[in-house]
């Protein structure tokens, strides 16, 4: 008998986003980054392709590491004053990506200037030859005063800025189109939010192949489920040829380990789960994971260690080109 033919074909794809400008391309990075491409849902390499693994980028974060986790600051404390040898480190420690938190520009976090944050966005771009990553505030008067300065110091260089939301999305568009960038679109998990802002960026000019989907984040045991569902359904609807779900995703998870009890919690106030550093350890690399298997491209994180963990497991796990098992 005959054994029947089981896969499924879909009408989509993910679109492609390249990350980073060699010196061919008009800037100076040293690698570039590709994401996306697929054709099936996630690592079913029976039936899909997967012309490119997932991505992971590094945390460094303007105002340094003294708000962090202990198990996961010990790791940076060397650097962590210093945004060039951090940058420099990320790439030592493996990453694919370098993402640069503005977060000293908050006015509760120092109010750093716009010019001082396009600085040290030209410092990283000027201590690694990774592509970058650029997050604002989150404060919409700030983000709008500092990200176009920090698109034009880094003019050239195709790096990945964000976020845009639905209410604070025309400067940061603007911006990125005139220093040519890619933009991070950021709606809080729900497929017809993340559509409308797709829509909306499309009309002022950007192209839904230089957008990169953020659905917001939360951690293995805080929120991941939900974020987790809202990833895959939108995978579905792309791979079923809805052409505004077809951005690639990225997931900001470092920051929210710290959130989760299990993965911060010391081992003599909870005995029973083990200890500490390689709870925090597991908890973050295990979250980059379970988003891998949503349908993510592009994660960003904070624990070196965990990185390689979660780097070297998709590594072995995500099909290679042309695979067919």
């Amino acid at each position: 008998m005959p054994v029947p033919d089981v896969k499924e074909r879909y009408s989509g794809s993910v679109n492609q986003v390249t990350i980073g400008a060699t010196a061919e391309q008009g800037g100076s990075r040293t690698s570039t980054v590709t994401i996306g491409g697929e054709t099936g849902l996630p690592m079913l390499s029976f039936e899909a392709d997967y012309p490119h693994p997932p991505a992971f980028a590094l945390e460094v974060n303007t105002a340094g590491a003294d708000d962090w986790h202990g198990e996961v600051r010990k790791h940076v404390s060397d650097v962590a004053d210093d945004v060039e040898k951090w940058a420099a480190q990320c790439e030592e420690w493996g990453a694919d990506l370098v993402m640069l938190d503005l977060t000293a520009a908050h006015p509760d976090r120092g109010s750093r200037s716009p010019q001082e944050c396009a600085d040290d966005v030209k410092r990283v771009l000027g201590a690694t030859g990774l592509p970058l990553i650029v997050w604002g505030t989150d404060v919409n008067d700030v983000d709008n005063n500092v990200l176009p300065k920090c698109t034009q110091a880094a003019a050239g260089e195709n790096c990945l800025f964000g976020t845009a939301k639905d209410d604070n999305y025309r400067t940061l568009a603007a911006s990125c189109l005139a220093d040519s960038h890619k933009i991070i679109a950021e709606a809080p998990s729900d497929i017809n939010l993340s559509k409308q802002l797709h829509i909306l960026l499309r009309d002022v000019g950007v192209g839904l192949k230089d957008i990169v989907m953020h659905p917001t984040c939360g951690a293995l045991g805080f929120g991941m489920v939900y974020i987790y569902t809202t990833i895959e359904r939108g995978r579905v609807a792309a791979l079923s040829g809805d052409a505004l779900m077809q951005t690639p995703v990225v997931v900001n998870l470092g920051k929210e380990i710290g959130r989760v009890k299990e993965a911060v919690s010391p081992a003599d106030e909870n005995p029973q789960w083990g200890d500490l550093a390689a709870r925090a350890l597991l908890w973050e690399a295990a979250t980059a994971i379970c988003y891998v298997q949503a349908g993510t491209e592009l994660l960003i994180m904070r624990n070196p260690e965990a990185l390689q963990q979660a780097k070297a497991a998709i590594e072995r796990i995500w099909p290679q080109p042309g695979a067919d098992s």
